[in-house]
C-alpha cells in the first residue's frame, strides 16, 4: 500500500471542483440505480448505494456524503484506521453521524486479517467479506471481548475465480448457517464480487447463484426463530455491472470509480 505514503487520507480539503465531480457521479449513479429498479421490476429505492472509498481521503469521502450518500466500504483495515475518526468528526459538522451507532454505516468490504480484527471492530458497522466459519468466529470471540455486536456478511464466490476470496457456493449454505449461531455476530446477508466477464449471461448466472442461496438461508431462519422476520442483504455490483446485479435481486451495489472517478493508485 505505497499509495497511503503518497497521499494523505485524512486530508480533509476538497476543492470545488473536485466536489463538483464527485457529486456528479453520485447523483448519475443514483439515476442509474432507479431506472434499473424501474427496467426489472424491482420497488424502487429498495437497492442501497454504498460508496466504495479505496484510496479516497476524508474530504472526498465527504463530496459524496453531501451529495447523498449514506453507506461507505472500506476495502483495507489501515485504511479505515486511517480515517475513521477524522471523518467521523467531519461528518459531525454536517450533522451527520458515521460509524459504529451512526446513521451512516461504514463496512469493510476487502479481505481482514487476523491480526487487524481488534482495530476494525470498534470503528465500523460491519464486515462483508467473512469468507467462513474460521475468521467468523475469531471476530466473534473479540466482539465479545469488545461489548460489541458486529453485522457480517458470507463472501461466496460464486464464479469460483482463483484470484477472488469467497466460501465456494456448495459451502455456503452450511457455513452461514454456523455463521449465524455464534455469539456477538449478527448475520447480515451474503457478498459477491461478479465474474471478470464481459458476458451478461454468465455474471448474471453468478449473482443469481447467490440469490438462491440468500433465498434457502432466509426461508430456513425463519422456521428457526417462529417466523419472525429475516432480512438478508445481497451485497452485489460494482461500477460495470451493477445493473445485472440488480436485475438478479441485489439489496446494495458498491460503487466506486462511476462515483470518484479512477483511481491514481492501485
Amino acid at each position: 500500500m505505497a499509495y497511503m505514503a503518497q497521499k494523505d487520507l485524512a486530508n480533509t480539503e476538497v476543492d470545488c471542483v473536485r466536489a463538483r465531480q464527485i457529486a456528479d457521479g453520485v447523483h448519475s449513479v443514483q439515476d442509474a440505480i432507479a431506472q434499473a429498479e424501474s427496467h426489472y421490476g424491482r420497488k424502487a429505492e429498495s437497492v442501497t448505494l454504498l460508496a466504495a472509498t479505496k484510496t479516497r481521503d476524508v474530504g472526498e469521502i465527504m463530496a459524496a456524503l453531501k451529495a447523498g450518500v449514506r453507506v461507505i466500504g472500506e476495502n483495507r483495515p489501515q485504511e479505515i484506521v486511517a480515517k475513521a475518526e477524522i471523518l467521523r468528526a467531519e461528518a459531525a459538522r454536517e450533522g451527520l453521524s458515521v460509524g459504529v451507532n451512526g446513521e451512516i454505516p461504514l463496512y469493510l468490504i476487502g479481505q481482514l486479517q487476523s491480526n487487524k480484527i481488534n482495530k476494525v471492530l470498534p470503528l465500523a458497522n460491519g464486515i462483508q467479506s467473512v469468507d467462513g466459519i474460521e475468521l467468523a468466529q475469531k471476530i466473534s470471540a473479540r466482539a465479545q471481548n469488545l461489548g460489541l455486536c458486529v453485522d457480517v456478511m458470507l463472501e461466496v464466490n460464486v464464479s469460483g475465480e482463483a484470484t477472488k476470496s469467497g466460501c465456494a457456493p456448495e459451502r455456503a449454505i452450511d457455513e452461514a448457517f454456523a455463521i449465524s449461531s455464534l455469539p456477538a455476530l449478527n448475520l447480515h446477508g451474503f457478498m459477491t464480487l461478479g465474474a471478470r466477464v464481459d458476458d451478461e449471461t454468465i455474471v448474471r448466472s453468478g449473482f443469481a447463484k447467490l440469490r438462491e442461496i440468500r433465498d434457502c438461508v432466509s426461508k430456513q431462519l425463519v422456521q428457526d426463530y417462529d417466523g419472525s422476520s429475516v432480512k438478508l442483504e445481497l451485497s452485489m455490483g460494482m461500477s460495470g455491472d451493477f445493473a445485472w446485479a440488480i436485475a438478479e435481486g441485489s439489496t446494495m451495489v458498491r460503487i466506486g470509480s462511476a462515483i470518484f472517478g479512477p483511481r491514481a493508485f492501485v
